[in-house]
């Protein structure tokens, strides 16, 4: 069976911007769902990995994938194991043939597990939510991540076995995730205002064009296996549109409901924002990246796969 270029584990809402961009690029791929229900008008081969399940269960239905050099593993694995058991039995179900001494050998696969920039944030039950290192408020992709949990576990795991993670910020679209349809649930009290502080979002036309970098020599002269070793193998990225976009700021941007004609009364997020204003002595909204005292500096990402966000600062809109 001829190698294609991309697997896709879980073909979700990424799908939905990631295999028409990989189409229109003549990049090959599969994806899978657990349901085997179309996505964006393509196929898809029903799966499902349960690492819980007898292990000639898993190696069948593992084996029965297509070999692809690349394999974006979309679904949250938790705890040590899960990733082991899914690479190693992949590669091990996969062999490719040398076509110089017609031996069996294993293909090095490279693996990407999408994750969360919520590793580097404080958990909930910490007393403060904005808990940053050494009082500084840039966070980059190699900051200590302030809340290991069995998701983060398991992509240790897998960036010891030389795979990559691409842990994404809020994810939006515009059509179906809109964070201004977040308001009331995460600014219902005046007190859960108060806390809110900085906001991080990706669009999924940006994260697909992300992997699509990964997984793509920048230019002709780039080769793929030198551009991992050199910038995925064992790498964790932070993923962000480049903007701090700051609640306060949003909240009151949003102070038109969108469902009031005639004289609309500013919501009550806004009017809070103003009253915490005056309180705390904040002179102008966006706050300062001092005030908000979480920022994500993800530049480094977008520079070395030589890439600029197409959908940057459309939160608010």
């Amino acid at each position: 069976m001829e190698e294609l270029d991309l697997l896709i584990l879980g073909a979700g809402w990424t799908a939905t911007f990631l295999i028409p961009l990989l189409a229109s690029r003549g990049i090959s791929f599969a994806a899978t769902t657990t349901s085997g229900r179309p996505v964006s008008n393509h196929p898809t081969i029903p799966f499902k990995f349960d690492p819980s399940a007898p292990t000639e269960i898993t190696k069948s239905r593992i084996a029965a994938l297509p070999r692809a050099r690349y394999i974006l593993i979309t679904f949250p694995l938790t705890g040590p194991g899960p990733s082991r058991l899914l690479a190693e039995t992949y590669s091990s179900t996969h062999p490719t043939t040398n076509q110089q001494d017609n031996s069996s050998v294993k293909t090095k696969f490279r693996f990407i597990q999408l994750g969360s920039t919520g590793v580097w944030q404080s958990s909930p039950s910490s007393q403060t939510s904005h808990t940053t290192i050494n009082n500084e408020c840039w966070i980059t992709r190699h900051s200590p991540l302030l809340s290991p949990t069995p998701r983060s576990d398991a992509e240790d795991e897998l960036l010891s076995l030389g795979g990559c993670v691409l842990s994404l910020s809020g994810l939006y679209d515009g059509v179906a995730r809109i964070p201004r349809n977040w308001i009331d649930r995460v600014g219902s009290t005046k007190e859960l205002v108060r806390a809110k502080g900085s906001l991080h979002m990706i669009h999924g036309v940006d994260v697909a064009r992300a992997i699509a970098a990964i997984i793509s020599p920048h230019d002709q002269s780039e080769d793929r296996d030198d551009k991992w070793t050199a910038s995925c193998a064992g790498q964790r990225w932070m993923l962000t549109d480049g903007f701090v976009y700051d609640w306060w700021s949003l909240f009151a941007s949003w102070a038109e409901p969108s469902d009031q004609n005639g004289d609309p009364e500013p919501t009550k997020q806004a009017k809070w924002v103003f009253e915490l204003m005056e309180e705390q002595n904040v002179r102008g909204l966006p706050r300062s990246m001092e005030q908000l005292k979480r920022c994500y500096d993800t530049r480094e990402f977008w520079q070395t796969f030589g890439l600029v966000p197409l959908k940057a600062g459309r939160v608010n809109m």
